[in-house]
């Protein structure tokens, strides 16, 4: 990268000059090597002399612009770490880090908040039989089809292997399975023949509900593995919750009908 300084003149001097030049440099090697934090630090004091020596309508330096630049780019690295590189919705890092800011959201501590958890059945199946590489893109279908019945506020992240975490702040359980049960059916349906002529994909879920105020995530995370694993013991393909009336496991949609449907205890308060 090449950033010019300004010229000297009457309003900044030789010394000025010369460790605004340091600044700048020294800003430019810690941004190649990422330490973003340090490169800003590097900028500002740079910034600042400008200030302390030039007229405020000056003020439109290298340095600025400079700072603009590794804002940018510091903002889309962050977006990038926060990305499962290969289905591009958020990975665990983002998930744990949301679970603990929306702990204090008015519409969380107003409304509650749902965790689901997506276990795409068999994939393990699909892997062997076709290879990673198909279950990758298998993997980025099924995201897919989760993202596009997403509310607003809600979001996917992968959190490990074939299983994803969908998570609803400030809806109510009721609200939560129906878009629940709709990612399942638009996977259940989705024309997988495009992949391979004998491929078929379902997905279950295990749909957790707090009204704790401040939810406790981890139990929140617990109910819905015990839930998920329901939903696959009675059958695979449903969707699985807790009555909050009797505390009793229902299947939701048309997999409501089977008849064993496993009531494993609820997770302790």
């Amino acid at each position: 990268m090449s950033v010019s300084i300004p010229p000297f003149g009457t309003r900044i001097g030789f010394h000025a000059s010369t460790v605004v030049e340091e600044h700048v440099i020294a800003a430019d090697e810690l941004a190649r090597a990422g330490r973003y934090e340090q490169a800003y630090a590097q900028l500002r004091e740079a910034m600042q002399l400008l200030r302390d020596e030039r007229d405020p309508a000056e003020l439109v330096t290298p340095a600025n612009r400079e700072l603009v630049r590794l804002r940018r780019e510091h903002a889309e690295a962050r977006e990038l770490s926060r990305r499962d590189s290969l289905t591009d919705t958020y990975n665990r890092r983002y998930l744990d880090e949301q679970l603990v800011t929306l702990r204090a959201e008015s519409d969380v501590l107003h409304s509650g908040m749902a965790i689901a958890l997506v276990d795409i059945d068999h994939f393990k199946q699909i892997n062997d039989r076709y290879g990673h590489p198909f279950g990758d893109r298998v993997l980025q279908r099924v995201v897919g089809e989760l993202d596009a019945v997403l509310p607003a506020g809600a979001f996917c992240a992968r959190y490990g292997g074939e299983e994803f975490a969908l998570v609803f702040p400030g809806r109510d359980l009721d609200d939560a399975i129906t878009v629940c049960e709709e990612a399942r059916q638009r996977v259940d349906k989705y024309d997988w023949t495009e992949l391979d002529d004998s491929l078929r994909v379902w997905v279950s879920i295990g749909v957790g509900h707090t009204l704790r105020r401040p939810p406790d995530v981890e139990q929140l995370i617990r109910a819905a593995d015990v839930l998920l694993y329901a939903a696959k013991e009675s059958g695979r393909n449903a969707v699985a919750f807790r009555d909050p009336a009797n505390l009793r496991v229902q299947l939701a949609g048309p997999a409501g009908d089977r008849r064993a449907i496993p009531q494993p205890a609820a997770p302790a308060d």
